[in-house]
């Protein structure tokens, strides 16, 4: 399918890896440009670099933290003007409600909740006035069925879909959507760093505890950033203008999932 985005430029938060990642393969294959971003300067020169040989795109890069002023600032500077928006950070780490003071839901909400807020702000005013824009929040499964050991995470990115389901209302009219994409378990760093967490409070092996968190997935198996990034690409097509304020669930059938 003919997204119908060529020539189109996209900032991809957080892109280096992982699901940001695979959004921006996505977005390259359907022939966008991309402003990538990343806090790694050697990881994300080498994808971007590989993206621009297998797709032919330009591929602008930014090394930044998106979760500070700083980093906003600076990707904000090199994003000007950009048709779509992808924002995506990094989770804020498990733990027990006990364990977590005023200051880590700060930190949460300020990377995953305020983050995104900020880039929107910047960027939606441009894009409604050209007729034409796509954002993609990169979320959680969470937010619809909230998991105990993610609290952090719960509270942030909740608020963010508040946020979004009256600003994309206000904004569709422009001929701007916003939505809200919530990947359940996908093989990415993320998912090794949950799977620690068990192997260790288990005393069993990282094989063990990847094959017990599978068994729990209907689809029996992780879901793979290329796959999240076709759906993103999809929500960032022209076929995707009358999807509004949605929360889309990847998480092959298990939202309820204990993570």
């Amino acid at each position: 399918m003919d997204l119908g985005i060529a020539g189109k430029r996209a900032l991809v938060c957080a892109s280096s890896k992982g699901l940001g990642l695979g959004c921006a393969e996505a977005l390259a294959e359907a022939g966008v440009n991309l402003v990538m971003n990343a806090r790694g300067e050697a990881a994300l020169l080498e994808v971007a670099q590989k993206i621009r040989e297998t797709y032919g795109v330009e591929v602008e890069t930014v090394v930044a933290d998106v979760t500070t002023v700083e980093g906003q600032e600076k990707l904000l500077a090199a994003a000007q003007g950009v048709d779509i928006l992808v924002n995506n950070a990094g989770g804020p780490p498990p733990g027990m409600w006990s364990d977590w003071e005023r200051d880590d839901f700060i930190k949460a909400s300020s990377a995953n909740m305020l983050a995104p807020i900020a880039l929107m702000k910047a960027l939606l005013p441009g894009m409604m006035a050209r007729g034409w824009g796509r954002v993609v929040n990169i979320t959680s499964q969470s937010v619809k069925a909230p998991i105990a050991v993610l609290g952090l995470s719960n509270s942030a990115r909740a608020g963010l879909t508040g946020y979004v389901a009256g600003t994309s209302r206000q904004v569709a009219g422009s001929g701007v959507t916003i939505n809200n994409l919530l990947p359940g378990i996908h093989a990415t760093d993320r998912a090794v760093s949950l799977d620690s967490g068990v192997s260790s409070q288990q005393g069993i092996s990282m094989e063990e505890a990847q094959a017990q968190r599978a068994a729990t997935i209907p689809a029996k198996r992780y879901g793979t950033r290329s796959e999240f990034g076709a759906a993103c690409a999809f929500l960032c097509s022209q076929h995707a203008g009358f999807i509004v304020g949605q929360n889309i669930l990847l998480d092959g059938g298990a939202p309820n999932m204990t993570l």
